[in-house]
């Protein structure tokens, strides 16, 4: 599903966020990517959804050579991945609904289509009964799983979640962690970047350890060691 090969990213001559690095995910994996602050785990997920393009190597996704990727099928790549960020990127003027909907409105989807996915994947997050309300009105874990629903309007093959519970406390947290499980368990891969330990501890999920841009571990059903 996910194959980055030898892939190098520097900003600057001195800065290489990611060193060489190779990983292979296959479809339906839920993996971890760990690490100290600026080893690289964040620019990872850039490369994937192709904000920033690699200096060396490959990047395939789903079959797909994304290392050369021309500006304008890069939002038919990023239809294919849902991806969601620790400080949600909610529109504060739109309500839950709204929110949802406009992932798809950006993308030419029908209204009809439109009204017909939008509580599909509310009902998958919980939160079908407050589609009216405003993300000022949400607790950070319901606003997270509005972040979530956005994601999966594309059904994704591929969920992306760079520290999904950065901003959270525990209990919102291992909500969270557990909507990311029941999403796999429907076939999706997800690949979650996160420097909690106790949640990656919790998972017993595969482990990729990162350290200066470099992989420097990958354990099958691994723990934060950091």
């Amino acid at each position: 599903m996910i194959h980055l090969i030898n892939v190098t990213k520097k900003f600057n001559r001195q800065t290489v966020a990611v060193n060489n690095a190779t990983i292979h995910i296959e479809p339906g994996e839920f993996v971890s990517i760990v690490g100290q602050s600026g080893c690289g785990k964040t620019t990872i997920i850039r490369l994937l959804i192709s904000e920033i393009k690699p200096d060396h190597g490959q990047i395939i996704i789903g079959g797909w050579d994304i290392t050369k990727i021309k500006s304008y099928q890069i939002p038919l790549l990023r239809r294919q991945i849902g991806v969601v960020f620790q400080d949600f990127k909610l529109l504060p003027k739109k309500t839950v609904f709204e929110n949802v909907a406009f992932a798809l409105q950006v993308s030419g989807t029908t209204r009809g289509r439109i009204n017909k996915i939008v509580p599909q994947v509310l009902k998958i997050v919980d939160l079908e009964d407050k589609l009216d309300r405003y993300p000022q009105e949400l607790s950070g874990g319901e606003r997270q799983r509005v972040a979530i629903a956005r994601a999966l309007v594309h059904r994704p093959k591929v969920l992306l979640a760079d520290e999904p519970t950065g901003n959270l406390d525990a209990i919102n947290s291992k909500e969270i962690i557990n909507l990311l499980l029941k999403i796999n368990d429907f076939g999706t891969t997800v690949l979650l970047v996160s420097h909690d330990k106790s949640i990656v501890n919790a998972l017993k999920k595969r482990v990729i350890t990162m350290e200066d841009g470099a992989i420097v571990q990958d354990q099958k059903i691994g723990k934060y060691v950091i």
